[in-house]
């Protein structure tokens, strides 16, 4: 306790000696570490820093215990370590440089999704519920795959760069089942497809249903890797299934699966907004469509 009181009083006399300065290079090293979180959570970095966490416990363990002999092969490890993690890392470091050098870094940060629109993003999940559903009944099978804040320019890199507007049409023309590119997942970035025929990796999650195959190993792994929001129509039963954070959610509706993906991708509080926005547009589609049978 009297510890706790002595830390509050030295943070209390220490904070009227700050100045612009120090808040200055406070806010210089959060937006540092912001993005290397980022550059942490995506694929391949994720393991590894997990790894580099497990040396340094392993390090100050061997060193309470006095192991001296381990203790320095660990030490030396890590040193040499730093350079590794720059060789390693070269292409995320480029491109997180890239980032901040480019004028829409700031517009990035800002939005959910890049530099997309919200008028983008309602009209983007309208095509592709509508394209999920056709394909559901007509048991076709599909993959999609929204980016989000975590890059998948390695993932889109295995397939087929695209980069067209999303359209119910163009879905169910990349997952005909004779199409040259319908076993492989589609990316969609900033409300257009990027790639198309990509490799994902699969799930090695073993309590997973026996009955799910590839398609579904495939979603799960890819949003087990990063932040993305993984579409999935079986083409066994036609059903439509979301994975979200390693987690599967299976046999939605159409409904149930617009209303998922305008609350993942647009967000939480513009979700009564939106879907305002596209029942309105389902009605007057429906009074169009009425009016020219009358």
């Amino acid at each position: 306790m009297k510890e706790i009181q002595e830390f509050f009083y030295n943070l209390k006399s220490a904070i009227p000696t700050v100045s612009l300065a120090d808040i200055f290079d406070i806010l210089l090293v959060a937006v540092l570490l912001f993005y290397v979180i980022n550059m942490i959570r995506s694929t391949s970095a994720n393991r590894i820093a997990k790894a580099i966490i497990f040396l340094l416990v392993a390090t100050l363990v061997t060193e309470v215990l006095n192991l001296n002999a381990m203790n320095y092969l660990l030490d030396r490890v890590l040193q040499l370590g730093f350079v590794a993690l720059i060789i390693v890392f070269q292409p995320e470091l480029r491109r997180m440089l890239e980032r901040v050098g480019s004028r829409g870094s700031v517009k990035g940060l800002m939005s959910l999704a890049g530099a997309q629109t919200q008028k983008d993003s309602v009209e983007a999940i309208e095509q592709v519920v509508q394209a999920c559903g056709a394909m559901s009944q007509e048991k076709v099978g599909a993959l999609i795959v929204f980016e989000r804040n975590n890059s998948l320019e390695q993932i889109a890199a295995t397939g087929t760069m695209v980069d067209a507007a999303v359209s119910q049409e163009l879905i169910r023309n990349i997952f005909f089942p004779k199409a040259s590119l319908h076993d492989g997942a589609m990316i969609i970035n900033n409300s257009r497809i990027a790639a198309a025929g990509c490799v994902l990796p699969l799930s090695d999650n073993r309590s997973l249903s026996t009955d799910l195959g590839t398609r579904h190993r495939a979603g799960v792994g890819i949003s087990e890797n990063c932040d993305a929001v993984v579409v999935i129509v079986s083409e066994e039963t036609g059903a439509i299934s979301v994975a979200i954070g390693g987690m599967l959610k299976r046999h939605l509706a159409s409904q149930t699966l617009q209303k998922l993906l305008v609350q993942e991708l647009i967000g939480e509080e513009k979700n009564r907004g939106v879907l305002d926005i596209i029942k309105g547009k389902n009605r007057k589609k429906g009074g169009d469509d009425n009016a020219s049978r009358s």
